[in-house]
């Protein structure tokens, strides 16, 4: 069942809350593609049976009443452990939870446990992080993707209906291609980051990951909205999408911007190939698809990693080893419990960054790198609002490749920093976008595109998503089912 299939059958009492829950549990329990860093099995058993009593009263009855959820390791959750992945973080329980998490309970559903990540959700594969790589459930000897590889293993594995996922550069879109599945990145300042361990304060997004685009879609009509504890977030009220079969028209006079120089060189052939085809079956169901070039694609990668690690060098100076988290044992000076705790608490990623952002933002650097990299993510921006005058979103591939081999590129930064080349500049610009799969590749490898809109243009991505995945069927299938469809041929 889609999350929102299952909250009609437990609102018509076809299935109880804590059947549902109790399934899921045991399906997280078995963490085959290591998915999951906490399962809270006694808490959601708990909340399930609550969530019980107040649809029974009557107290609730939202479209996803019942379902269970998981989030990403770096959302806030009041009692459970919540680390980033990382060592650093080991034992931290918040005292409170992420609004987007508070919003999901407040609307039913229960979350079961925190999903695997890279650490502090710096990396594209889920291999940085201090608990172990998150392997694909296409195939366990590929990467899943990052850094929300867990949220979106999780749900291609059929191990949990949706998750909340976090995007700082393509950290949701780019897992969601690797895996097989769909997930939103909304735009900046559409959902609370109140809750959010911070990388990127001026990038990261919480967004949603999930089978299909109305599963997702749901979810973030619930998380989405005003919260007084984030001033950047700056929506009056949570997003409205109305029914599917609103959608019967096509996408009749809908223009579509394809960026030809995303497809020149550096894209396999088969990914190139998969997401053209989704071009052209947007233009069979009604939209206009016309070619253009996209400025400033060489500079975004080098400009996003010089504003990201910047400000990641800024956020993560508060692990001291002094407040919370971890301490080195060695530690003997006040000098030491500084050098040893982050020396030994941060991985070799995190530190590669903050060093990074350090250099960029220290004196006789600063103008020459920092400040020109801000002066392109302003032209990045400006370049953006004036494809918007022509075009009401633009497709583009999600990443030059499909899901690699763990281990395969963890020892090449630049490599991996590279795969980003298509999702970064919608950060730069605050923009949403969804990620949506439409393809495979020989191996069997998910292959997926993204749709981008102008600033809280989600209604029309939802729409074009909607009318995309109500014509093809490359979202229907879990991983497994596809896994044991080979192994039957």
């Amino acid at each position: 069942m889609s999350a929102l299939e299952l909250s009609a059958a437990i609102r018509s009492k076809e299935i109880a809350v804590v059947e549902a829950v109790s399934a899921y549990v045991e399906s997280a329990k078995q963490n085959k593609h290591n998915a999951f860093i906490t399962l809270n099995e006694e808490y959601a058993l708990k909340q399930a049976a609550t969530v019980q009593k107040r649809i029974d009263g009557g107290e609730v009855q939202t479209p996803l009443v019942g379902v269970p959820i998981a989030v990403k390791d770096n959302i806030s959750t009041a009692g459970t452990e919540t680390t980033c992945a990382s060592k650093m973080l080991s034992g931290y329980k918040p005292i409170f939870s992420a609004t987007a998490v508070e919003k999901a309970e407040q609307a039913g559903m229960i979350v079961i446990g925190k999903l695997n990540m890279d650490e502090f959700a710096m990396g594209g594969s889920s291999e940085t992080g201090a608990y172990g790589a998150v392997k694909n459930p296409y195939d366990v000897s590929r990467v899943a993707g990052g850094s929300s590889g867990g949220s979106a293993a999780a749900v291609a594995a059929g191990e949990i209906p949706l998750t909340l996922g976090s995007d700082t550069g393509g950290s949701i879109r780019q897992p969601c291609s690797f895996c097989g599945v769909t997930g939103i990145k909304p735009t900046y300042g559409a959902v609370s980051r109140y809750g959010l361990i911070a990388y990127a304060s001026s990038l990261d997004q919480i967004g949603t990951i999930g089978r299909n685009i109305d599963d997702c879609a749901a979810l973030l009509s619930i998380i989405s909205g005003a919260d007084s504890k984030d001033s950047t977030c700056i929506i009056d009220k949570g997003f409205e999408f109305p029914e599917k079969s609103a959608e019967s028209n096509g996408l009749k006079s809908l223009r579509i911007g394809l960026p030809r120089n995303y497809f020149k060189k550096g894209i396999e052939s088969q990914v190139k190939e998969a997401v053209l085809k989704a071009a052209e079956e947007l233009g069979q169901a009604g939209a206009v698809v016309e070619e253009f070039v996209m400025p400033y694609m060489d500079y975004t990668v080098h400009a996003y990693y010089i504003i990201a690690c910047a400000e990641a060098s800024s956020n993560l100076s508060r692990y001291d080893g002094l407040k919370y988290g971890y301490r080195s044992g060695s530690a003997r000076t006040l000098s030491e419990v500084y050098r040893l705790s982050r020396s030994e608490g941060f991985g070799l990623e995190v530190k590669r960054r903050i060093m990074l952002g350090s250099f960029v933002l220290s004196s006789g650097y600063y103008d020459s790198y920092y400040k020109k990299a801000l002066q392109t993510r302003a032209m990045i921006k400006s370049a953006y609002d004036e494809l918007f005058k022509r075009f009401d979103l633009i497709i583009s591939p999600v990443a030059p490749t499909t899901a690699y081999k763990i281990g395969e590129n963890i020892s090449d930064p630049m490599k991996m920093y590279m795969g980003d080349i298509y999702t970064v500049s919608v950060n730069l610009a605050g923009l949403p976008a969804v990620s949506l799969p439409c393809g495979f590749d020989e191996n069997g490898l998910p292959v997926g595109f993204q749709l981008i809109g102008d600033s809280f243009s989600e209604l029309k991505l939802i729409k074009a998503a909607r009318v995309y995945q109500q014509r093809t069927g490359f979202h229907n299938m879990l991983a497994t089912e596809f896994a044991a469809e080979r192994e039957r041929s």
